[in-house]
């Protein structure tokens, strides 16, 4: 801890560390603040990786028995699992994903000794995830919208019944590892395989993925540790002179903090963590005439660094007591064995320095200032509905995060009078209260609003008198839940959503232009015209509706398909989702390469390129051995890894999508193809460079 620095006033306080933890990723806590470590035990034990899968990993109990604000009781609430990647509470249950598989499965402890006695499954895939395991999915956080999001692929799912229902959405938001929400629902992913610390933040997903170039301010992306970095990958090529790490290349566990026990000034504020540089970002977002942009909070400076080899900041999260907290994994290596490969830069740096030796540990802080006391532990689960609904108006934003997610689970609808005249601002609701004395704020009133929206009993006439209300905070929330109107065609709803194309505020007005396209009504169609033509000015509004459009020519993959065999088509599509979860992480989504903020691109372009149309034989041999060395005169700062791990089947289908959209037109690949490649090559230990396979 002495050699963490964090900024004057502010201090780290001890809550876990070995062996209460070993190996943590995630922290969860349920309504009574109990914490839930999801613990990945077998990641990279050593530099080959060894054993990863082996189901000995588990997510662990920690309660604090005494008060003193540190954990001393450890339970393991679920063991033998394949290294957890996902957890939420709901309710007394806790709902959790394992790495290579796609089932969500909920466990719940029913007689009261800390361990999981019930598993039902939430949500059944069984189809294997095949991605490398810092590309698979992560998150599974209940946003303010009722909905669970997660990172990498495109869909998004609704607790209902007991169940979890899943919904598709546009494209994949590409995130990796963690995912974050603010007060108003506003979701950030982070990138670490394209150094992109943040993206997708400029709207709902669900409307598709936008990004600015313009959305960080100069040098954002730069970043500033507090000592050498030799065990980056991609060594000079991500390194300063002085060996330090020059911009974000593990950027993970992202949060906003919404506590109430730290300076005012850090709420809103993102969180993100950088462990091969050993540091956590402080952000300030800042909206500017409707567009978000990112800034570091300090001048060549991060918020919290350390020079300690072993110091792995992976995730952040605002606690139930309104403190900030920071998962420290405290392992030696933070490179996944695709990447430590024998002629990989970075194995010999992991020798050298015996980062390989540094495994079975790990710490949670939680960081204070001076002059602010942590908050009160919560005993929601025992609560009733009406003492929850008035957390909804807690300043601290876990305990209304927390209130909102129980009400919608439990489904007591005996509260949805006191939520509509929360919702209205009526101070009548809370002169009932004799402990409180003020009307809702607006953060109240829009918990209540999305908890309505969650119990399905939002009436139009509350959304009619928000949709006039003088905050436009609540404006765009009305305008938000009045989709669910909108979808079935209520031309009522359209009539009084239509003041508002002339807004005075532009979130408002650029919130109306998204969801007018769920409507079918020819009315709705001409109103989005008129609002995208009368706010022409607006880069952000603009943007959005130019990538709708792209993002709607290439869904329709399905008309250049025409006329081919129904099993090329089948290969094709498969590619396509592929594509989109995983290669689209640094290929870009169109393959013309992702880069933003002005940087180079992370990987070479696909679109319309001659070697991605030319022999599959060389596009065979990269997938199954991978690529590093220049392309074309270009240095990237990362290599492609080997896919071979994946079948032949895999293989094909991802080189045929690629083959047969992107701008490309060439032959479809067969697995029979890469069946007799993958044979010929089989011996080959390391990856090619392009000079090889030019010959």
């Amino acid at each position: 801890m002495k050699k963490i620095y964090v900024p004057k006033g502010y201090h780290l306080e001890l809550v876990a560390s070995e062996p209460l933890v070993e190996e943590p990723v995630d922290i969860k806590w349920d309504g009574d603040g109990r914490m839930y470590v999801a613990e990945m035990r077998t990641y990279m034990q050593d530099v080959e990786g060894s054993n990863e899968n082996v189901p000995v990993s588990r997510i662990v109990r920690l309660e604090d028995t005494d008060g003193d604000g540190r954990m001393d009781k450890s339970t393991v609430f679920i063991d033998s699992l394949v290294l957890p990647r996902m957890m939420l509470p709901l309710g007394d249950r806790l709902l959790t994903n394992e790495t290579n598989s796609y089932n969500l499965w909920s466990y719940r402890d029913i007689d009261g000794d800390g361990k999981a006695d019930e598993k039902a499954l939430m949500y059944h895939n069984d189809a294997k995830d095949t991605r490398n395991l810092e590309h698979q999915r992560s998150g599974l956080i209940w946003n303010l919208d009722n909905w669970i999001y997660m990172s990498k692929d495109p869909a998004r799912y609704r607790f209902v019944n007991n169940r979890l229902e899943v919904d598709s959405m546009p494209e994949s938001p590409n995130g990796q590892w963690g995912l974050a929400h603010d007060n108003y629902g506003r979701l950030f992913f982070s990138l670490a395989g394209a150094r992109i610390p943040a993206l997708a933040f400029q709207q709902n997903p669900a409307y598709g993925v936008l990004n600015l170039n313009d959305q960080y301010e100069k040098g954002f992306r730069a970043t500033w540790p507090v000592m050498a970095t030799p065990d980056a990958q991609g060594g000079g090529k991500t390194l300063r002179p002085d060996s330090t790490l020059d911009g974000f290349t593990a950027s993970c566990g992202q949060s906003v903090f919404r506590g109430d026990r730290l300076p005012a000034d850090m709420r809103g504020d993102l969180f993100i963590c950088e462990p091969v540089g050993r540091l956590v970002r402080r952000a300030k977002v800042t909206n500017r005439n409707g567009e978000i942009v990112l800034k570091n909070a300090y001048h060549h400076s991060e918020f919290l660094a350390s020079n300690d080899m072993n110091f792995r900041p992976i995730n952040t999260a605002t606690g139930p007591d309104g403190c900030l907290y920071i998962v420290d994994m405290y392992h030696g290596i933070i490179q996944e064995s695709t990447w430590t490969g024998a002629d990989s830069y970075i194995r010999p740096q992991i020798r050298r320095f015996g980062l390989d030796k540094h495994i079975g540990k790990g710490r949670i802080y939680r960081l204070v200032h001076d002059g602010y006391e942590p908050g009160p532990q919560p005993h929601m689960l025992g609560e009733s509905s009406s003492k929850l609904v008035t957390y909804l108006d807690h300043p601290n934003g876990w305990w209304r995060d927390n209130a909102q997610k129980l009400l919608v689970i439990r489904d007591d609808r005996s509260v949805i009078p006191a939520l509509e005249k929360m919702a209205s601002g009526e101070q009548s609701f809370w002169d009932k209260m004799l402990f409180w004395k003020k009307p809702p704020t607006i953060l109240g009133r829009i918990h209540a609003l999305w908890t309505l929206e969650g119990l399905n009993a939002i009436k139009p006439e509350l959304l009619f008198k928000v949709l006039a209300d003088k905050d436009p905070r609540l404006r765009k929330t009305a305008v938000w839940i009045s989709e669910t109107y909108l979808k079935k065609g209520d031309e009522k709803m359209l009539g009084h959503l239509k003041p508002l194309m002339n807004d005075s505020s532009i979130d408002v007005r650029f919130q109306l232009s998204l969801s007018l396209r769920c409507s079918a009504l020819p009315e709705a169609k001409s109103m989005l015209q008129q609002l995208l033509a009368g706010n022409r000015a607006n880069k952000v509004m603009n943007a959005s509706w130019k990538q709708y459009e792209k993002d709607t020519r290439r869904r329709s993959l399905e008309s250049s398909l025409a006329g081919m065999p129904e099993a090329d088509k089948k290969l094709v599509r498969k590619g396509a989702v592929t594509f989109s979860q995983l290669c689209a992480s640094c290929h870009g989504p169109d393959g013309k390469g992702l880069s933003l903020g002005g940087k180079s691109m992370n990987a070479p372009p696909l679109a319309g390129q001659a070697r991605v149309n030319g022999d599959p034989a060389v596009l065979i041999r990269i997938l199954l051995k991978g690529l590093s060395g220049p392309i074309d005169g270009q240095t990237y700062p990362d290599v492609m890894p080997s896919m071979e791990t994946n079948d032949d089947e895999w293989i094909a289908s991802v080189l045929s999508y690629i083959r047969k959209d992107l701008g490309n037109n060439a032959s479809v690949v067969h697995p029979e193809q890469v069946k007799k490649i993958r044979k010929e090559i089989a011996g080959r230990k390391i990856s090619w460079t392009l000079k090889e396979l030019e010959k």
